[in-house]
Order: structure tokens, then C-alpha cells, then sequence
């Protein structure tokens, strides 16, 4: 793995990037929701209850961001953020099996769970947005 910070170096190297506290209360909701999805999929053995709380809550916040979530989170590299979600949230991270984007897949996950459908055609595979969804970019 050479230089590259090992997932529990990630978790103290997460954070939002600054974001507007209005911004924040007016989706409390929303940052909530993407909280509760993330701890429902972590695993308790690899930290303490406080710091996955902690991680949720930073990963849910800076989904808020206007960039993409590694970004938002000011991690070095996409390949950064899935080791954290593999690591912190397994169940979570194995779903997103055809490497959608983390924050659209976050979304799509909540989207699912309430019974919506996130995509404007009936199956991603033929939806006009699946290049901006899935796929190694940035």
C-alpha cells in the first residue's frame, strides 16, 4: 500500500469542509438520514462507539458539500474514501458493487429505502446520467 494512510489514519483525517451553519440547519434532516444509513452499516470492532458516531456525522455533513464526497471531506483521493467506507462501513460499502460515486450512491440508498427511484429511466444501465454516476473519474 506504500505511502497511503491506512483507513483508522483516514478516520482522524476526515473532515467537511467549511460549510455555511445555515446550510446545515435547514437539511438537519437530510444530515440525519445519511447518519443513521452509516451506522446502521458499521462495524463496532473496528472503533469506538464515539469515534464511528463521529465519523457519520462528519461523513453525513459533508454531503452537504458541493463537490464530490472525498473532496467534501478533504481526503486525498476517491481510492482514500472507499477504503474508509469498506473499513468503518462494510455492509454499506460492498453494496456500492459498480462503483457509483459515493455521495450519489449515499443518496440512492436513501432513495431506495423510502421507495423512490433515483434514476429518470427504469434501470441505470440505460439512464443518461450513468457516466456521471458510476465509474473510477474523480
Amino acid at each position: 500500500m506504500g505511502d497511503r494512510p491506512s483507513p483508522l489514519a483516514l478516520l482522524a483525517l476526515a473532515r467537511p469542509v467549511p460549510l455555511a451553519l445555515s446550510r446545515i440547519a435547514r437539511r438537519g434532516d437530510e444530515i440525519e438520514e445519511v447518519r443513521a444509513l452509516l451506522l446502521a452499516h458499521a462495524d463496532p470492532a473496528v472503533a469506538t462507539p464515539a469515534e464511528i458516531a463521529a465519523l457519520a456525522q462528519t461523513v453525513a455533513v459533508a454531503c452537504l458539500g458541493d463537490d464530490h464526497l472525498w473532496q467534501d471531506l478533504q481526503l486525498p483521493d476517491r481510492a482514500a474514501l472507499g477504503a474508509l467506507m469498506s473499513r468503518f462501513f462494510p455492509t454499506l460499502a460492498a453494496r456500492n458493487d459498480r462503483d457509483m460515486k459515493w455521495k450519489k450512491f449515499l443518496y440512492k440508498q436513501l432513495c431506495e429505502q423510502a421507495g423512490l427511484m433515483i434514476c429518470k429511466a427504469p434501470s441505470c444501465a440505460v439512464c443518461s446520467d450513468h457516466a456521471l454516476c458510476f465509474g473510477p473519474g474523480t
